[in-house]
């Protein structure tokens, strides 16, 4: 597969930063209201976001999350994704870089997000060590190892396979790894951790059925 990843932005992953995320679906409700979401924004020292993801938020730990609904907190039946990562891919099909100019533009906002990092001309195997330093923020969190790990490209646009693993908690699926960032038509490509309600897919498929196992993970990161 091509090595070469034209920008990566990154913020580490930590777990605290998982325990809050994980949290939010059973914390006493917010109302949907701009102005009670907006005052629980500000008791957490959060933000609204609206350049990297649409309608989103960036969080006291500096991470990008956006919550289907645009209120995570407290409601358990919201999909929600954390980023902590973003890259720009080597494309195949753009070989005389068409798409440049507005796809640095892009990763310029997220490199100027507090506390990330921007690498040049780096390659997947850098975002395989950003996943699975985030892998290890995630099972320290847990305590526990990921349930299912697979190579896959199920879930992204453009670029190769990369790593998912999965958790499963009573109520939620937790899928950490790349997910295409459908702001800019998935010519971008999130490292994302996402936890949706196990009723998208509830039964998790044996460990040899990679079909199914990538249809799985779809299901709960494309919404």
């Amino acid at each position: 597969m091509p090595a070469h990843v034209h920008v990566l932005a990154r913020r580490p992953l930590t777990p605290a930063a998982v325990a809050e995320f994980l949290a939010l679906p059973t914390e006493p409700p917010v109302d949907d209201a701009f102005e009670a979401v907006d005052a629980e924004l500000a008791r957490r020292g959060w933000a609204w976001e609206h350049e990297l993801v649409c309608d989103s938020f960036l969080t006291g730990h500096g991470h990008v999350l956006c919550s289907d609904g645009r209120n995570p907190f407290g409601h358990a039946d919201a999909p929600s994704f954390l980023v902590f990562g973003e890259l720009y891919p080597f494309d195949a099909a753009d070989e005389d870089m068409a798409n440049e100019s507005w796809l640095r533009a892009q990763m310029e906002l997220w490199s100027r997000a507090p506390g990330w990092q921007r690498e040049e001309a780096c390659t997947y195997q850098d975002c395989e060590d950003i996943l699975a330093q985030a892998a290890r923020a995630v099972t320290e969190h847990l305590g526990a190892l990921p349930e299912r790990t697979l190579l896959s490209d199920a879930a992204v646009v453009t670029g190769p396979a990369m790593t998912h693993r999965v958790w499963r908690t009573p109520t939620h699926a937790l899928v950490l790894g790349p997910a295409a960032d459908n702001g800019p038509y998935g010519h971008l490509t999130h490292l994302q951790l996402s936890c949706t309600p196990l009723t998208r897919a509830p039964e998790l498929p044996p460990i040899a059925d990679e079909t199914a196992l990538s249809a799985w993970i779809t299901a709960h990161v494309d919404w």
